[in-house]
């Protein structure tokens, strides 16, 4: 196995997405794909039943592994002057779901961040009042906090996808005015891309996604 991510800042930024991962599982696997451009896509279950991704420049081989967050971070910290990174063994067996195309999506419509993190911060509140042993409660989670529309096509958002957005730090905490999150749809996919990442949630049957 071979992960390497010649530049610094590359490895910098997928050190801070799988250390956001950690926070959210401490058993956290990380799927990672080569694309055809040279760059190579990181995978997540956020326990949301939403799955997260960060792309970074870089070489893999094989060019689809899975592997233990928590290796990863280890071997991202001690890679080497070329890049070189050592991703632990190899977990593709506890990959559970299915993983979104590359393609096939549709842009509905563009939102300022601030909207995001304005919601978060209320459903965050919303949370703490209601929340069990089990995490806050489905209710809460399912219910579609914004809706977004370009001619004829129409979709929500649900909470699961803004506390996933937040949760993984793809949103600045203060974003300024011109910073936007774009929506896109797919027949079987809501995906959401922020600057530092994307969420992406299954519809019509969540349980397919990692949990």
């Amino acid at each position: 196995m071979s992960l390497t991510l010649p530049d610094v800042l590359q490895r910098n930024d997928l050190a801070a997405f799988v250390e956001r991962a950690l926070r959210l599982d401490e058993a956290a696997v990380i799927r990672l794909r080569q694309r055809n451009d040279g760059h190579i896509a990181a995978w997540v279950g956020t326990g949301l039943d939403v799955l997260a991704v960060r792309v970074v420049a870089g070489r893999l081989s094989p060019d689809d592994l899975s592997c233990g967050a928590d290796e990863l971070a280890r071997g991202l910290r001690g890679a080497d002057a070329s890049g070189q990174v050592d991703t632990g063994y190899r977990m593709d067996s506890a990959w559970r779901g299915a993983l979104p195309p590359d393609t096939g999506f549709t842009h509905v419509d563009d939102v300022p961040a601030a909207v995001l993190t304005e919601l978060a911060e209320r459903g965050a509140g919303v949370a703490k009042e209601h929340s069990s042993a089990h995490g806050p409660p489905a209710s809460l989670l399912d219910q579609d906090v914004l809706q977004v529309r370009s001619g004829d096509t129409a979709v929500g958002v649900p909470m699961r996808c803004v506390f996933a957005l937040t949760a993984m730090g793809f949103v600045p905490e203060s974003p300024g005015a011109e910073e936007i999150v774009r929506v896109r749809l797919s027949p079987t996919w809501l995906r959401i891309d922020a600057r530092f990442g994307s969420v992406y949630r299954r519809r019509g049957d969540p349980a397919l996604v990692l949990r």
